[in-house]
């Protein structure tokens, strides 16, 4: 009985998480994944005892039924363990050194405005920046889907707009789609500027993002940077946590770090 109203509770916060994000247009394996495994803990709590008794006339399918819940177990385990790794290891923003470039990288907008996680990581670059005078800012993401500006240009108008940034000192890079392509096409636009990898630089990304970040910087020969870390709305972040321990796992299966 106790664990029908466990699964029961778990299972309607979890679909209705997933639910609500999905309305919102936010389709990833963050929000798919709560709102399917949510439906299945549904499904299972209501109709528990129909399930074990099918089960018990199954022997074949009441094996499987068993070591998927084993393998589900694990799996959660990792999850929790990837999650304790996160909040341990996110970088604090203490850096207080001379940069001479500030890279902020994109993370998806809405009907042409920051997301709130994208207006996180520009308002933490914005306060950053007015430590950093003469440093050059760079705001990179490509053309989202559905949209007519890129992030970058977003990200630009946003520092215009809300914290008065002149645009000579923000540049442009629209055209990546990821977070390897981020850093490798700003590479670009730092050569255009004079500013080689050896030289100091600022990353700044949100707090789940920054050891992958800082992971794929280190591979592709930024030599002295530091990841400066945003915080993530509570609304999403443990969405944006899930999402980031399958491209943890993908962006080490593909080599990107």
């Amino acid at each position: 009985m106790l664990l029908r109203i466990f699964l029961l509770i778990i299972g309607l916060i979890l679909f209705s998480d997933g639910f609500i994000l999905i309305l919102q247009k936010k389709i990833h394996l963050g929000t798919i994944i709560p709102f399917f495994v949510g439906l299945i803990f549904l499904g299972y709590a209501l109709f528990y005892a129909k399930i074990q008794q099918y089960l018990k006339n199954h022997q074949q399918l009441y094996t499987f039924w068993k070591i998927s819940w084993m393998v589900f177990i694990i799996w959660s385990i990792s999850l929790f363990g990837f999650f304790l790794y996160l909040h341990q290891k996110t970088q604090q923003n203490n850096h207080t050194q001379p940069v001479e470039a500030i890279i902020v990288l994109g993370s998806g907008i809405t009907q042409g405005k920051a997301s709130p996680t994208l207006a996180a990581r520009l308002d933490t670059a914005a306060q950053f920046a007015e430590t950093q005078p003469d440093a050059l800012i760079i705001v990179s993401g490509g053309l989202d889907y559905g949209e007519q500006q890129t992030e970058a240009e977003i990200m630009s108008k946003y520092l215009q707009d809300q914290y008065h940034i002149v645009s000579s000192k923000i540049a442009l890079e629209d055209q990546s789609t990821s977070t390897d392509l981020n850093l490798k096409n700003s590479q670009k636009i730092l050569q255009r500027y004079g500013l080689k990898l050896n030289l100091p630089i600022a990353i700044v990304t949100s707090d789940f993002h920054t050891l992958r970040a800082a992971a794929i910087a280190q591979k592709q020969g930024y030599l002295h940077f530091t990841t400066i870390s945003a915080p993530t709305p509570l609304a999403t972040r443990y969405n944006a946590w899930l999402r980031e321990y399958f491209a943890y796992l993908s962006g080490w299966v593909l080599g990107e770090y």
